[in-house]
């Protein structure tokens, strides 16, 4: 059966743009049909650890020896793993915080980036999730758009492509929407109704994508 595994990392749980985004694939996923599953990790409200220790950035076949490792993480760790690599389509939910994406979602991110597990160790190692969809949801408060001053000040979106594209080396499906606070500070009110039409058009495609994928 297609498995969807389903994260959300926003505070907010009443008002995110990303999780109403989230939830519109999801939902579109599973209209195919009964055999169509979903897995859901909300990242905020049921948080990963941070890593507890280096040595898990490695496999066991590659750690220091005697290296120390906290009773239960390993364990943890191959759980995500595991949901991961069960996955047929990734779905990513990521606010932009302070630039970068929510340190609940870096806390994923450090349990799945293992080199010469999911990621090659060396050049020409098997990448297990080569070609897999992974499709991230980033919203963003302000505008990021070419030639103003914050053009590049987003530093989550590449974060994930980094990851889970050039690492990991998963097709991966961006999808962006932008001025999310035009209607919480005044001083974005003029982009109001530019906000809700981006909002309204990445919906749209992860519905569409969600339907193919």
């Amino acid at each position: 059966m297609p498995n969807l595994l389903h994260l959300d990392s926003s505070a907010d749980l009443a008002h995110s743009r990303s999780r109403a985004l989230t939830a519109a694939f999801a939902e579109a996923w599973t209209a195919r049909g009964p055999e169509y599953t979903v897995t859901r990790r909300d990242l905020h409200v049921d948080q990963l650890p941070h890593l507890e220790a280096s040595a898990l950035h490695w496999p066991e076949s590659a750690r220091q020896p005697g290296a120390s490792i906290p009773d239960g993480a390993e364990a943890l760790q191959q759980e995500v793993i595991d949901e991961l690599l069960g996955a047929d389509v990734l779905l990513v939910g990521s606010p932009l915080y302070n630039y970068t994406v929510a340190s609940t979602l870096k806390a994923w991110i450090d349990r799945v980036h293992v080199p010469g597990v999911l990621a090659p160790a060396e050049p020409g190692d098997v990448q297990p999730l080569a070609g897999r969809p992974a499709v991230t949801v980033v919203s963003r408060g302000g505008s990021y758009d070419a030639g103003t001053p914050s053009e590049h000040w987003d530093h989550g979106s590449p974060v994930l492509q980094l990851i889970l594209g050039t690492a990991l080396g998963m097709d991966v499906h961006p999808v962006t929407t932008s001025l999310t606070l035009a209607d919480v500070l005044p001083g974005l009110a003029e982009f109001s109704e530019r906000s809700h039409d981006e909002f309204e058009a990445a919906r749209a495609e992860l519905v569409g994508l969600a339907r193919t994928l």
